[in-house]
């Protein structure tokens, strides 16, 4: 039972470990950019194509970090097979996911339904209280805690921006402030771990000398 805990401790560390390429903080500030952006885009696209338009640029990034992941990240670190536990666990954080955004669609429909019958700042809460909620989903079954600063750095963002527009008249709600700098926050934090992790774990290439000498 002992040997099974520290198998599982071991496997837990080396899932986590593979959060420190910074590549999850370079994604998630790629797409809470489009409320800092999206909101001036609205008067000339319209609520659901000033959306849509950053499909592309997600694709684009997305398969940007992909690449680097397995042309940069794992020569490095290498690729681990995990077991059965982890896997089971994974699925059922897809599964979560998948009714937290059907759920989270549903309120969205209910929220435009009801648009003038609820005051502004009701709609903010219902949104903060979505991104936190699985956001602190996501940290539990992944076991990476930055996910929980992260949720809620970004919860705020819109309870804070509703703050500036009301009492400091900010355009757009604040949205491209506070959404801004969220956004330029994880992605300098994604930069910044992904340069450590490069400078830490040389390519394979330029530790083999290195090696070589060692054991001679």
């Amino acid at each position: 039972m002992s040997q099974e805990i520290d198998l599982k401790e071991a496997e837990r560390k080396v899932f986590q470990s593979g959060f420190q390429d910074g590549l999850l903080e370079i994604m998630l500030g790629c797409i809470v950019l489009m409320f800092a952006i999206g909101p001036f885009l609205s008067p000339y696209l319209g609520d659901f194509w000033s959306a849509a338009v950053f499909l592309p640029f997600w694709a684009a990034i997305f398969g940007l970090l992909w690449v680097i992941r397995r042309q940069v990240v794992r020569p490095r670190l290498g690729v681990v097979e995990f077991g059965a536990w982890r896997r089971e666990r994974l699925l059922r954080f897809n599964v979560l996911m998948f009714v937290a955004g059907v759920v989270a669609f549903l309120l969205g429909l209910l929220a435009a339904a009801s648009f003038g019958l609820l005051p502004g700042w009701v709609h903010t809460a219902i949104f903060s209280l979505i991104i936190l909620l699985g956001f602190c989903a996501a940290a539990y079954f992944l076991d990476f805690a930055g996910l929980y600063l992260y949720g809620i750095l970004i919860a705020l963002a819109p309870l804070v921006g509703e703050g500036l527009y009301r009492y400091l008249g900010s355009p757009h709600h604040g949205y491209p402030i506070t959404f801004g700098l969220t956004a330029g926050f994880l992605i300098l934090a994604g930069l910044v771990k992904l340069a450590r992790l490069l400078h830490t774990y040389p390519p394979p290439n330029d530790r083999a000398p290195l090696e070589t000498a060692a054991n001679g």
